[in-house]
């Protein structure tokens, strides 16, 4: 397509990602892979002098994230996260209506996610194990996970379903809902010191065995707990922050509520109320190529990336290990439980490294 529009074959098509990443006259990347690839990717990418926009959830661990932050920060890379929420005037005004204190001090947020799962590839007839097609090198598909028999319902699209490639519902939304959640609560360098949570999950060896139905509960600074959730009635889908003066929920859609009637007439607070005004974004793609001219950070730089994720990743963690975990936000570790700890990373397949 890219070709036929430009009349020229300078678009082209690569087996190793590495080869295309080494070439001088890339600018700029972005990385759609599963989850399970996006560390080597990004890190390699950083390395080669590459601006990139790269999907979320940002890693697939939080080791994984470590290690993409402390690339893109020592090769002063420009970075875009695709929680294009933030570029939406809906999710920003709820944001900074929030932040300039309207509902009073906030006390509670709620960030609704999907459950289940969802066959986006419309393979669920086809869960045997067959031969790879030939135009797939599974082995390199699989890359630093660990070797599975080929499936076809769990490689493309729904390879989010498994834990060896993805993170289920939980992981590949909350870099969407619990991101605009710490947008509002002023959080995007900040998390929750406190993780407790249960989940429903098929079989370990199910094909598709990522948690269906999970709710978290999460104790953030200033006395602030959210509750985040996939398939309970309660937790409506996107976010909603609850403060001592009123509340605002948001979603997708243009999708906006809350307890005063007149914020629902305007996209927009006016000027006199703006004490806090927050990054102004109209268009996701744009920003990111602007900012790869100007070299200002992006609306959704990897930093706030990483923290937008952690909550998730605690969250699967407390309900693999079916206790409550603590962490320290500024050391970035798992305090005082040696068996969670060792779930902030996980095996790489050789000849792959972290």
């Amino acid at each position: 397509t890219v070709n036929k529009h430009y009349q020229n074959t300078d678009c082209r098509v690569y087996h190793d990602y590495r080869e295309m990443l080494a070439r001088r006259d890339i600018d700029a990347v972005m990385i759609a892979t599963p989850d399970h690839w996006h560390e080597l990717t990004a890190v390699e990418a950083a390395r080669n002098k590459k601006d990139i926009y790269g999907e979320k959830p940002l890693g697939k661990t939080i080791a994984e994230q470590q290690a993409m932050v402390k690339a893109v920060q020592k090769n002063n890379r420009i970075w875009q996260t695709g929680s294009w929420q933030r570029s939406e005037r809906h999710f920003h005004y709820a944001c900074e209506i929030v932040r300039n204190g309207l509902i009073g001090k906030l006390k509670r947020v709620e960030v609704g996610l999907p459950d289940g799962h969802s066959d986006f590839a419309k393979t669920k007839d086809k869960m045997a194990v067959t031969p790879p097609p030939p135009g797939l090198d599974y082995n390199f598909w699989i890359g630093p996970s660990a070797m599975m028999p080929y499936i076809e319902a769990r490689v493309h699209k729904n390879w989010r379903w498994n834990y060896n490639t993805g993170g289920g519902q939980l992981l590949d939304w909350v870099g969407h809902h619990c991101d605009i959640a710490h947008w509002g609560m002023g959080f995007d360098n900040n998390g929750p010191y406190e993780v407790e949570g249960q989940g429903e999950f098929p079989p370990k060896d199910a094909v598709w065995n990522t948690c269906t139905k999970y709710r978290i509960n999460l104790k953030y600074p200033n006395d602030i707990e959210m509750v985040m959730a996939g398939g309970y009635d309660d937790i409506r889908g996107g976010t909603k922050w609850i403060g001592t003066d009123g509340w605002v929920w948001v979603n997708r859609s243009n999708a906006f509520e809350s307890s005063n009637p007149a914020w629902s007439d305007a996209r927009r607070l006016p000027e006199e109320l703006r004490k806090v005004k927050l990054y102004e974004s109209s268009n996701h793609y744009r920003n990111f190529l602007d900012c790869v001219k100007s070299r200002q950070p992006t609306i959704t730089p990897i930093e706030t990336a990483h923290h937008s994720a952690i909550p998730g990743h605690l969250g699967l963690i407390a309900m693999l290990l079916g206790r409550k975990i603590r962490w320290d936000v500024n050391k970035e570790v798992i305090v005082g439980d040696k068996e969670a700890s060792r779930l902030l990373t996980r095996p790489f397949r050789k000849p792959w490294k972290l």
